[in-house]
């Protein structure tokens, strides 16, 4: 498993706005659209490609293209869904999947509640999308699920991540698994709720609001 903190001077002005409690729902979801596109440059370092030959106006010339299978993109619903759209501009080819899964408040446990994915993930790339990992619950039952279906390779990209949530992934699945988490900073701690401190609050809620 692999740990990704992007140390970017955009990256860090973009969350800073973000974690700003003035931040209204709008100006959140443009600043987490941009900063998802800026952290899924660094996560698709590794996106499998294969040798393709083209005809430029000048010469011939090699280059490369995305290999099949295509990845896939996972947003976690429904706070994933606001990181979709920055990921996709990156990776418009990509095929879209998605996991519906919810935490218990008061034992910290995920639970899937909907899932639209392919039977089939052999030989798959997966990218994970999830604002904020927390304890891991979420994250970890994600991974399993798509290890489950096949998946050889996933990565996460999550605006912030907790020292607990780290712990908790790379105990589900080693420290040699495929897995790799890209974020845009580590933080402190997680409270006594469960929520990473500083962090930035709830992601869904000040993407749509809460409901």
């Amino acid at each position: 498993m692999r740990v990704h903190v992007v140390d970017h001077p955009l990256v860090a002005h973009k969350l800073t706005a973000l974690r700003d409690e003035r931040t209204d729902s709008p100006t959140f979801r443009r600043l987490a659209d941009e900063l998802v596109t800026l952290l899924a440059y660094e996560a698709t370092r590794g996106v499998r490609t294969e040798p393709v030959d083209v005809v430029t106006p000048v010469a011939p010339a090699t280059g490369v293209r995305l290999r099949h299978p295509r990845p896939l993109v996972v947003p976690i619903l429904r706070a994933g869904l606001g990181m979709l759209d920055g990921m996709q501009r990156l990776l418009p080819t990509a095929e879209v999947g998605f996991l519906g899964l919810v935490r218990d408040e008061q034992t910290l446990q995920a639970t899937t509640y909907a899932h639209r994915l392919p039977e089939d993930l052999s030989g798959r790339q997966c990218y994970v999308l999830d604002p904020m990992l927390a304890t891991g619950g979420t994250l970890a039952a994600a991974i399993r699920y798509l290890f489950d279906l096949g998946a050889d390779d996933v990565t996460a990209i999550c605006l912030l991540v907790a020292p607990e949530g780290i712990r908790t992934v790379e105990s589900s699945f080693g420290a040699d698994a495929p897995v790799t988490v890209v974020t845009a900073a580590l933080d402190e701690r997680l409270d006594e709720n469960g929520y990473i401190v500083p962090g930035l609050g709830d992601a869904g809620d000040r993407l749509y609001g809460v409901v």
